[in-house]
């Protein structure tokens, strides 16, 4: 080629390709991003707020149902029972016994019977003076046999116990125990140990 000809062709340029990295971002593209970020920065920050001002349901511990125990029923007073009315006793002549009887008493029936007779026919003040100073044993028994009849005509026929006397007094024979006492030479002999019944009878006093 001739010098006039390398004159006569256009210059071409050269671009180089570090030249074409570093160009810089385009200044639109980043307004755009920056204002999308102001525009979601308000809205978190107003949700955090909003979450902070409500304020945590305390979670309350859960109580047990404990069963409470049954309470004692109250026990209602018993009703009084109405006393029962006075049992007409047996009459004799028109007039009411009150009987009383004692068994099996440890004493012989002819023992008891020799105080008995002490008494028979006598009127209860009378009977137990006498009673009270006989040296016998079954005298004792004899006077709580009384007493006790005393009571029943007060409790049971509504009498009056020193308006009473004595209208008949027995001892009879109970079962005997027997016993056995070793004798000489082998032998035993038979130890009777004696019972008996008592039983009294009162009646008003005649007037």
């Amino acid at each position: 080629m001739t010098p006039a000809d390398e004159k006569n062709e256009p210059e071409t340029e050269v671009v180089d390709e570090t030249t074409l990295e570093e160009t810089p971002v385009e200044p639109e593209a980043e307004a755009t991003e920056a204002e999308a970020a102001a525009e979601e920065a308000p809205e978190t920050e107003a949700a955090e707020e909003e979450a902070a001002e409500e304020p945590v349901a305390e979670e309350k511990p859960k109580r047990s149902r404990a069963k409470k125990p049954a309470e004692p029923k109250a026990e209602e007073p018993p009703a009084e029972k109405a006393k029962p009315a006075a049992k007409p006793a047996p009459s004799a002549n028109g007039r009411p016994v009150v009987k009383a009887q004692a068994k099996y008493v440890r004493t012989s029936a002819r023992k008891a019977r020799l105080v008995a007779d002490h008494v028979r026919g006598k009127s209860v003040t009378e009977a137990r003076a006498i009673l009270a100073h006989t040296p016998r044993a079954v005298a004792e028994d004899w006077e709580k046999l009384l007493n006790s009849a005393v009571a029943n005509a007060e409790h049971n026929h509504e009498l009056l116990g020193d308006d009473l006397r004595i209208l008949s007094i027995t001892a009879d024979e109970g079962p005997t125990l027997k016993r056995f006492r070793p004798r000489a030479m082998g032998r035993a002999s038979r130890i009777r140990k004696r019972t008996s019944h008592l039983s009294i009878a009162l009646t008003p006093k005649e007037q």
